[in-house]
């Protein structure tokens, strides 16, 4: 009888959630928080044995917000400033010129993937989009293909890192909540973006190139470069995101049971550097060393815009975490105990992320929420070992692909910057990151039958 009504009781709540954001347009953090005290107070109420008196129902919600706070809150306020940063000094665009370069402009849907999946590692895919839109109508109109497939090939390259590889927010949140290692997260989904990014080419020749959009570029590659007047150098617009990166990793080896650096004095400077505030902060003044002379007056403006970004995703997440504190003390554990040996494993919360998403449109919002109900059930589901905890969170991500529609802004984003009529964009965007996550994750399953 009480797994019965636990179950009904958390369903209930998740339904409740996605009726408020989706129908009555509340923001997902006073949702989130509502329903994390509602469910502490009912079930309280019900089996007050349980000690979860409505003091100790506060005080959960209260703690589960801060707790989330302490070990993510700067990483994501240091993530999108960075981004911002790389956004508005044009840094971006260098990048995308780099990989065009190395590709060349004869794999210019290849090329489109590579920028997309390079972009969106530090920037949302919303915005990434919108700053390399020109290049995807220009490169349309030089090489006589349709926009739809630059588009689908951009846009699923951004889609990829975006759900799959911190310090893009939702993958650091979960990360935080399911207690993944973050260099580990990093390179694993580094890893397995790119089937994503290579679902979403082959897409985008085979679909969307039925769908003919004229590119009716307004600037051509060369003016677009002229346009943007002086660029940052290449390896300097792309330090922001390397050196945290190579930073976080460099500590992750570091902490390797082996101990491949020793334990004395390069270990410990390697493990401080690496630890992820001080390997973003250094990426952030990295970016902010990009800003040249005649925009230094924007730079305050510039970093508020990064924080106040992060605003909403920093009370999402805490909301997340409140949520999965009062989760962790309901005996969800011992009722689930038998999923252990049913084998769909990280199928578990690719479902979860996968209705969320599908209900509510946000991909960060169905991450993190998704990963405050996995959080109490980690240990009892056997995820447990480091590599364990990262498939967990790239199967969340996974879910969080699918499929992004109408509900969803970056759909509208995708749609409206590539002349896409709504019939065109199911078929493109919608159809593309369905079959982009339904991948992700039976390549995840396939890996985790070996990983323990």
């Amino acid at each position: 009888m009480q797994t019965f009504f636990l179950f009904a009781l958390i369903i209930l709540s998740v339904v409740l959630m996605i009726l408020a954001i989706s129908k009555l347009k509340m923001h997902p953090f006073i949702v989130m928080t509502l329903i994390a005290l509602i469910v502490g107070l009912v079930w309280g109420l019900v089996y007050p044995e349980s000690g979860l008196t409505p003091s100790k129902v506060v005080e959960t919600v209260n703690s589960g917000f801060g707790g989330i706070m302490t070990s993510i809150g700067i990483v994501i306020l240091c993530g999108t400033i960075i981004g911002t940063i790389l956004e508005k000094t044009g840094a971006a665009l260098t990048m995308a010129n780099a990989i065009l370069k190395l590709v060349g402009e004869k794999n210019s849907v290849v090329a489109m993937g590579a920028m997309g999946y390079i972009t969106g590692i530090p920037v949302f895919c919303d915005s990434g989009f919108v700053v390399l839109s020109p290049i995807s109508r220009a490169l349309a109109q030089q090489s006589n293909t349709s926009l739809a497939v630059m588009a689908t090939a951009l846009s699923g390259g951004l889609y990829a890192t975006h759900c799959l590889v911190p310090p893009t927010p939702g993958p650091i949140a979960m990360a935080g909540t399911l207690g993944a290692d973050l260099g580990l997260t990093i390179l694993i989904g580094l890893l397995f973006s790119i089937p994503g990014v290579i679902v979403a080419i082959i897409w985008a020749k085979k679909v969307s190139s039925k769908i003919e959009i004229p590119a009716n570029s307004e600037f051509t590659l060369d003016e677009l470069r002229a346009k943007y007047g002086q660029l940052p150098g290449t390896l300097h617009s792309f330090s922001p995101i390397l050196l945290p990166i190579i930073l976080i990793a460099l500590a992750s080896v570091a902490s390797f049971p082996s101990y491949p650096f020793g334990q004395g004095t390069f270990y410990t400077i390697v493990t401080f550097i690496g630890k992820p505030v001080v390997a973003l902060l250094g990426g952030v003044f990295l970016a902010m060393s990009l800003i040249p002379k005649s925009e230094k007056k924007n730079t305050l403006d510039w970093v508020t815009k990064g924080v106040t970004d992060s605003a909403a995703i920093l009370a999402i997440t805490g909301a997340g975490g409140a949520f999965g504190a009062i989760l962790k003390l309901l005996p969800i554990a011992d009722s689930v105990g038998g999923l252990v040996n049913t084998g769909i494993g990280v199928f578990i919360p690719f479902i979860i992320a996968c209705i969320l998403k599908l209900a509510m449109g946000a991909s960060t919002v169905a991450m993190i929420t998704t990963a405050s109900m996995m959080a109490p059930l980690m240990e009892s589901m056997g995820f447990t070992s480091p590599v364990a905890r990262v498939l967990v969170v790239l199967a969340i991500g996974a879910g969080s692909m699918v499929a992004s529609h109408a509900n969803d802004s970056y759909f509208w984003v995708v749609s409206q910057f590539s002349d896409m009529k709504t019939e065109e964009a199911y078929k493109c965007q919608t159809g593309m990151t369905a079959a982009m996550g339904i991948t992700m994750i039976v390549l995840i399953f396939i890996v985790s039958l070996f990983v323990h």
